[in-house]
């Protein structure tokens, strides 16, 4: 779901893709958010990409 997040799609397009609900996607990314003590989803994207994973 990073790498997803991180290609810039939305929700949405994230849900419709892994064949689950939106609301999953953004309990998903909260989670995400919190375990790795960043604070947006800016800030998400900018660990992925950092992290090469933006590119698979």
């Amino acid at each position: 779901m990073l790498r997803l997040v991180a290609k810039g799609l939305s929700y949405k397009q994230i849900a419709e893709r892994l064949v689950i609900s939106h609301r999953t996607v953004q309990n998903h990314v909260q989670n995400t958010l919190g375990k790795l003590q960043l604070h947006n989803r800016v800030e998400l994207v900018r660990y992925a990409i950092e992290r090469g994973l933006d590119d698979a």
